[in-house]
């Protein structure tokens, strides 16, 4: 059965690691580093098929997820994102066929670090924004672009991290809103993956080899997200995004021939 699946052992070379870094940061810990599953997968094979494997792998892990942090969500946040980002998903489907992977990249990555800087600076010169939810409208639309984001790379957690780690909530009713909106997420992605013919036989077949190392990882992410302070996660979650979103920023620029 899984001669079908990818056999190239560079690939495999790079997706364990991509899959093992995605389940934990998806299970608490690492906010944000889930986003270089498929940039590590594409050093192999295309950016789109990266993708097509990712998602059942991704899907897997949102089930354990949502099993470790069932009901302690924020339900209002949750929601207001879940609609916005199934909007974005919209326009990601539509525009399939003219965004190109580097724009994408090179977008999220800017958002990211942005957004991390300016955490930063604000705590080096002693200023902090008190924690406040933003505004409806913050939320609708920094989840329609994670739904964009998140259709097209898998890279929807930088742009929902705008509004989420502003809006006050506590580590666990954090991680447990982004599991709960991603499960959603990836839940509708299903449709238009399916439509555009992404799911090969191949694809699927190498998603299957790939998911037992997503229950692992998810697993130990949970385990890390109870043992780890709440100060130091959040400040983990901002130092990590300016991890990822330099590294996104650079492959942009890569794929758009600029490095």
């Amino acid at each position: 059965m899984f001669e079908s699946a990818i056999s190239d052992p560079w690939f495999y070379a790079v997706a364990v690691p991509a899959v093992l870094i995605a389940g934990i940061s998806k299970g608490g810990f690492g906010a944000g580093l889930g986003v270089l599953g498929v940039p590590l997968m594409a050093l192999i094979v295309s950016p789109v098929q990266a993708a097509a494997v990712m998602l059942p792998i991704l899907c897997v892990m949102d089930l354990v997820g949502i099993w470790a942090y069932w009901q302690k969500w924020d339900l209002r946040i949750l929601l207001l994102l879940a609609l916005a980002g199934a909007v974005g998903i919209g326009i990601g489907t539509l525009s399939f066929h003219i965004m190109t992977t580097w724009m994408i990249r090179l977008l999220v990555g800017i958002i990211a670090l942005g957004f991390a800087a300016d955490f930063w600076i604000k705590r080096w010169r002693g200023k902090t924004d008190a924690p406040a939810r933003p505004h409806r409208l913050s939320g609708a639309f920094w989840g329609a672009v994670s739904g964009f984001t998140s259709f097209t790379a898998h890279a929807g957690g930088p742009p929902a991290n705008v509004y989420l780690l502003r809006a006050g909530l506590s580590k666990t009713a954090y991680q447990a809103t982004t599991v709960a909106f991603f499960t959603l997420i990836n839940d509708v992605k299903l449709v238009p993956y399916f439509g555009l013919g992404l799911f090969s036989v191949e694809n699927l077949m190498t998603s299957v080899i790939l998911l037992p190392l997503a229950v692992v990882a998810m697993r130990s992410g949970v385990w890390l997200h109870h043992r780890v302070p709440q100060e130091l996660f959040f400040r983990a979650c901002y130092a990590f995004l300016i991890l990822t979103g330099g590294k996104l920023i650079y492959d942009g620029l890569a794929g758009a021939g600029m490095l």
